[in-house]
């Protein structure tokens, strides 16, 4: 069953939402989106911020762990912009991506989007899951 997204813009000077621009059909790896919206830069150009966290809470040591292991070149390969969310509980991450109208094409690259993401945290779930003691050992 897929998940229906709702993709509005927001206001950049007052951070309401203003209107709504599309919705999207997600079928997988949605429980990864913790927020989506559109936003009008300066220059009139519009950009998708979609902010991506880990599907459970994590530790306290986990936390540092995914964030040292999570690899943002993948992303910023593919052209888009990344950015740790170090003030959220969990470890989140906004990709910037530009907007587009054509709504099978957006579909397609948010679900590329969180394909990746997804096989990237289970990597780093991977690599870090024996590291428990060196991160307790950081404090």
């Amino acid at each position: 069953m897929d998940t229906v997204l709702v993709i509005m813009q927001k206001n950049k000077k007052t951070g309401l939402f203003e209107k709504e621009l599309q919705t999207l059909n997600i079928s997988k790896y949605e429980q990864y989106i913790l927020n989506i919206y559109a936003l009008e830069e300066d220059n009139s150009e519009i950009f998708l911020k979609i902010k991506l966290t880990t599907q459970k809470d994590v530790l306290d040591w986990e936390y540092n762990a995914i964030y040292d292991y999570y690899d943002l070149s993948i992303f910023e390969q593919l052209g888009y912009s990344i950015n740790e969310c170090e003030e959220e509980y969990n470890p989140t991450w906004e990709i910037t991506i530009p907007y587009i109208d054509n709504n099978s094409d957006l579909v397609d690259i948010v679900n590329k989007i969180l394909k990746i993401h997804y096989q990237e945290l289970e990597e780093v779930y991977t690599i870090i899951k024996d590291k428990e003691g060196e991160y307790k050992n950081e404090k």
